[in-house]
């Protein structure tokens, strides 16, 4: 595909500044520029199951609480029942 834009005078500047700095193409520039910007809106769409972003990443999990909450829970759901509507 061939692109033919018009920048401003800044983003004119800006470009010219990646140029120079990279040593890159204005082709290669917009290559990358556009990947980075597709990865961004991907991740943004899958973001919109969070669940789904969390399994797929490394996040274990964190909370605060009793370390035995997982082998007693049902204690201390009775409990809080029981503190809260007198239940039990």
């Amino acid at each position: 595909m061939r692109i033919n834009a018009r920048l401003d005078e800044k983003s004119e500047q800006d470009l010219l500044f990646i140029k120079e700095q990279t040593g890159e193409t204005v082709t290669q520039i917009i290559k990358e520029l556009v990947a980075e910007r597709a990865d961004v809106l991907r991740k943004q769409r899958g973001s919109g199951n969070k669940m789904q972003v969390l399994l797929q990443s490394d996040f274990v999990g964190c909370a605060e609480g009793p370390e035995d909450l997982s082998e007693k829970y049902k204690d201390y759901l009775h409990k809080g029942w029981k503190e809260k509507h007198g239940v039990g």
